[in-house]
């Protein structure tokens, strides 16, 4: 059987598995490759390739027997949302057929004690479930990382996800057949050795048909299939100490993982006012420059390339920024949305970078990342790829609170009738690379 390699490294990154068939799976759930010959060396993990692409029945049920999953459905829109997994959405679908999210089978199989368990030392620096939106905080970096312990340097051998980002369940506090609800209390330490109190509210909302035509404006085709869902993040400084930028700030960091192809793109509209022409339209050296033939910026949107091929990432800052980021396959005739309303920064937004900065709080409000091999020997993490939002740095006193709010919108249909529902040309995306 065809093998492909597959290696956990920073950035968020994730290692990929997939798991054996079970006799009592329902009729349209594809079969689970073999995993007998998987082969653990350190952080590589050699696993069979998955013979088909798994449908939303396939991963729903999946979910449901490894996890406490919790299905939210609106007719054949549906969306599952998992508790274990700090109330991260972990795929979606418009006709109960299609399924967006990216899963690591093998991963969510073994559930939190892969952490502890020894069987690749990866996921003991990060539990690698996938799925299409999740819950994390920043700085990921830098002498206010949360990622990195007092005193310790900026590499992967001391790179930690915090466990209640990572390992910890969330409680559900309220739960519709639409919608769920988690509150969580922790606290984290920074690099600096600054501690932070903080409570989150996460509400997981599947949205109706109206709900999504208003986020985008438009009114839908009845061709078209459609699922939507709104993340509304709170934070809240539950200490008794205010936060401030000289010992460190948390943001808001919500990351979505899909499923690569061949003729997918991820766009992103970026402003071009005075006041943004401040900043760089895109920073695109987080691994070394992305080459021409996978970015462009040409007219006001930014083109990336996003077949799981070619490893590279990047942001968009903050005045650049629209609040808006998407991508397109036309060859599975689906555009994904990603909006959020980008706030106000009196003090900027994190920088994730791997070292001592300068300038700590001139991150990016938007990024991109496309999974590929990260040596010669064509080790990878997925494939996937990856749109992600941040809240600006949060200087919060006692008791107070800050809301990041995200949709995510999956459209299916023909060009012409998605085309009504973007505001950029899809041809143009079609045709960038």
């Amino acid at each position: 059987m065809k093998k492909t390699m597959l290696i956990l490294m920073a950035c968020g990154g994730l290692a990929v598995g997939c798991t054996k068939q079970n006799e009592t799976q329902p009729a349209d759930r594809v079969a689970e490759p073999d995993t007998s010959g998987v082969n653990i060396q350190g952080a590589v993990v050699e696993v069979a390739a998955p013979a088909a692409q798994p449908t939303f029945g396939y991963d729903a049920a999946f979910l449901q027997q490894h996890t406490d999953a919790l299905t939210l459905r609106r007719g054949a829109a549906a969306i599952v949302v998992v508790p274990q997994f700090q109330g991260r959405v972990m795929t979606a679908t418009a006709d109960g057929a299609a399924s967006s999210g990216w899963i690591n089978y093998a991963v969510v199989k073994r559930g939190a004690g892969a952490r502890t368990d020894g069987q690749d030392t990866s996921s003991a620096h990060m539990l690698a479930f996938g799925g299409e939106e999740r819950f994390w905080m920043g700085p990921e970096g830098g002498q206010y990382s949360i990622f990195f312990a007092p005193g310790t340097p900026f590499d992967f051998d001391h790179w930690f996800t915090p466990a209640p980002i990572d390992s910890e369940a969330w409680p559900v506090a309220s739960r519709t057949d639409t919608a769920v609800v988690f509150r969580k209390d922790f606290a984290l330490r920074n690099h600096s050795d600054t501690r932070f109190e903080v409570s989150v509210e996460r509400t997981v909302e599947l949205l109706d048909s109206a709900a999504i035509e208003q986020a985008l404006t438009v009114s839908l085709s009845a061709g078209l299939r459609v699922v939507g869902y709104r993340t509304v993040n709170t934070v809240t400084n539950r200490g008794e100490v205010a936060w401030q930028p000289d010992s460190g700030l948390l943001s808001v960091w919500l990351l979505c993982m899909f499923q690569p192809s061949p003729t997918t793109t991820v766009f992103i509209p970026y402003a071009d006012s005075d006041a943004a022409q401040a900043e760089p339209i895109v920073n695109a050296d987080y691994f070394g420059p992305i080459p021409p033939d996978r970015l462009k910026t040409v007219d006001g949107v930014i083109y990336f390339k996003c077949d799981g091929k070619q490893r590279g990432k990047l942001g968009v800052p903050p005045l650049r920024s629209q609040g808006l980021a998407g991508s397109y396959d036309p060859a599975l005739g689906r555009v994904t949305l990603l909006m959020f309303t980008p706030a106000a920064a009196p003090h900027g937004y994190v920088n994730g970078k791997w070292e001592l900065q300068k300038e700590p709080f001139t991150g990016d409000a938007i990024n991109s990342y496309n999974d590929g091999p990260v040596d010669a020997s064509g080790a990878q993490m997925g494939p996937f790829y990856e749109i992600e939002s941040s809240s600006p740095a949060l200087a919060l006193a006692p008791g107070q609170s800050h809301t990041h709010t995200q949709t995510v919108v999956h459209l299916y249909g023909p060009e012409e009738l998605l085309q009504q529902a973007v505001k950029v040309d899809l041809q143009k995306v079609k045709t960038a690379f």
